[in-house]
C-alpha cells in the first residue's frame, strides 16, 4: 500500500514459535493488540507474555488486560530488540517470505496474504532447529508419520 503504513502483532509461543494469533491495523493503538492477545487466549494459556516497550504495550489497557487473566508482564530493555529474537525472526520472515514480493492495495489484501503465511508457517514451513518439524508439530506434540 503505497504511502501507507500497516501495523502486525503477533502473539508466538516461543518454545515451538507457533503464532497463536496476529493481528494488523492502520494504527499503532493498543486495542488491536488487545484483541489478538484475548483471541490467543480463547485457545492457549499464558504465564509470561514478552514484548518491547512500544507504546501500545505500555498501555494501561494492554497492562489491565494481562493482569487481568494473571499472566506475568515482561519487557524488553530499550533498544534491545535481541531480547525478543523468536518475535524479531518471524518479522524478518514475513516481510522477506510474504509482504516484499507483492504490492498491496488495501488493507484486506494485506489481511488475507498474512492469513495464508501464517497457515504456512505454523503447519508447514519447517525449522532446523526443531529437527524439520513445523510450529504446529511441536506446539501440538505431533509427529510426522
Amino acid at each position: 500500500m503505497k504511502g501507507k503504513h500497516v501495523y502486525l502483532v503477533a502473539i508466538m509461543d516461543w518454545y515451538s514459535r507457533y503464532v497463536i494469533g496476529w493481528a494488523i491495523s492502520p494504527t499503532m493503538e493498543a486495542e488491536f493488540c488487545i484483541e489478538a492477545l484475548r483471541n490467543a487466549l480463547l485457545h492457549s494459556r499464558c504465564e509470561i507474555f514478552n514484548t518491547d516497550q512500544g507504546s501500545q504495550f505500555t498501555s494501561k489497557d494492554w497492562i489491565n488486560t494481562l493482569k487481568s487473566h494473571h499472566i506475568s508482564i515482561s519487557m524488553d530493555g530499550r533498544g534491545r530488540y535481541l531480547d525478543n529474537i523468536f518475535i524479531e525472526r518471524l518479522w524478518r520472515s514475513v516481510k522477506q517470505e510474504k509482504i516484499y514480493r507483492y504490492d498491496f492495495d488495501t488493507i484486506e489484501e494485506v489481511e488475507l496474504a498474512l492469513t495464508e503465511y501464517f497457515e504456512y508457517y505454523n503447519n508447514r514451513r519447517l525449522h532446523q532447529s526443531f529437527n524439520y518439524l513445523t510450529p504446529a508439530e511441536v506446539y501440538y506434540g505431533r509427529k510426522r508419520p
